[in-house]
């Protein structure tokens, strides 16, 4: 198939050819189960577990025995907030999230508020950031955690994560992070966090596999298991292990702590050579806080064109998308833009774009040069 150039590595990325060939052993001449304690088969499926376990708590700092693999960071958000909810049956709970969070947090928390749950979804000002006194103002005494995001998916921004640790942890109350779009990208530290969400597939490993960090010797309880059948996974997540994909989750991470720092400097600079160029056009303005968010990311809106037509249009030269993955199909102008007071006609006529490893000057330089001949064509027609 002739690809478009590929701009949405937010959506995911390519496994990079070093953990395809690490995995490929584990499909074959090492298919053993991880929980087969009594034969070589299990015990070097076992062993592949625990050195990828070891790798990916080295990248955000934390100890092998805190992190509990998923098939994904959407699971692990389930457990971590359907979990903590059912600690507390028949007791009155409030959660504090935002509105600019993923669906899997949105969701999670729309489920557990039919339940029973009290829910405050912050507010977010124009640039995508949250109000921290207002943060702190919404905590009341039966307040069981604070939900959000490291970087959001959508637009980049970064939330000062330290300062809302900072809060959580003054108040006593479990903090989850979302740090699916961060870990690999910029430094991450599980330090004052007790809950949080990653994914492979964002850092150029395979999809089907993620994880949650549970943070250990803390008086702040862990969540209850939401799947059962063999107490897999310390009692949290039962189910045979993803052994290929465990595997290549930790050689993506050896690779990223090598080269996340150079290639975040690379990238910001391709990044922001297609934000200046396409920004020089006076239909075209950007989305999200400038200072605060993630060096590979840009999200543009396009006045005066029609979505659906731009999007399909763009697509079939650079690979963009409109939002989030799990929403880029939907006609609906983005949640995180709408948050952000952005009129629904200009979310709609929004892309994000996301840049990669594969992402090059050239690359960047015919994306700029196809999406103004796309937005000429549409002014015309």
């Amino acid at each position: 198939m002739n690809y478009p150039l590929y701009l949405d590595h937010n959506a995911t990325t390519p496994c990079s050819e070093e953990v395809i060939a690490a995995m490929l052993p584990f499909f074959g001449a090492h298919f053993g189960n991880a929980a087969s304690k009594s034969h070589p088969y299990g015990w070097v499926a076992e062993q592949a577990v625990e050195d990828a376990r070891e790798a990916v708590a080295q990248l955000i700092g934390a100890k092998s025995k805190e992190l509990i693999f998923t098939s994904g960071a959407t699971e692990s958000l389930n457990l971590a907030i359907k979990g903590i909810f059912d600690l507390f049956p028949s007791k009155k709970q409030h959660y504090i999230t935002c509105q600019t969070e993923h669906k899997a947090v949105l969701d999670s928390m729309v489920e557990i508020q039919r339940r029973g749950a009290e829910i405050t979804y912050l507010p977010v000002n124009s640039d995508g950031e949250v109000d921290l006194n207002l943060l702190e103002q919404s905590i009341q005494p039966h307040t069981k955690m604070i939900c959000l995001m490291w970087a959001n998916n959508e637009t980049g921004v970064i939330h000062p994560i330290q300062e809302i640790v900072n809060i959580a942890d003054k108040h006593g109350i479990i903090f989850l992070t979302d740090a699916v779009q961060a870990v690999g990208k910029i430094p991450v530290s599980i330090q004052g966090i007790h809950l949080m969400a990653l994914s492979a597939h964002k850092l150029y490993g395979p999809k089907g596999i993620g994880a949650l960090y549970v943070r250990h010797n803390h008086s702040l309880p862990k969540p209850l298991a939401q799947l059962h059948g063999g107490g897999h996974e310390k009692g949290f997540r039962s189910g045979t292990l993803n052994v290929p994909g465990i595997v290549g989750f930790g050689k993506a991470v050896k690779v990223r702590i090598q080269e996340m720092d150079e290639e975040a400097v690379r990238l910001e600079k391709l990044r922001d050579r297609l934000e200046s160029a396409l920004l020089e056009l006076p239909s075209v303005q950007r989305n999200g806080s400038l200072k605060h968010r993630l060096s590979h990311v840009s999200n543009l809106s396009f006045l005066g064109v029609e979505a659906e037509e731009l999007l399909l249009k763009v697509n079939q030269r650079v690979a963009v998308s409109s939002g989030s993955a799990c929403t880029s199909i939907s006609p609906k102008p983005s949640h995180v833009l709408q948050a952000m007071g952005i009129p629904s006609d200009l979310g709609r006529a929004s892309l994000r774009f996301s840049l990669g490893k594969d992402t090059t000057v050239s690359s960047i330089e015919s994306s700029i040069a196809w999406v103004k001949k796309v937005l000429e064509d549409l002014s015309n027609s």
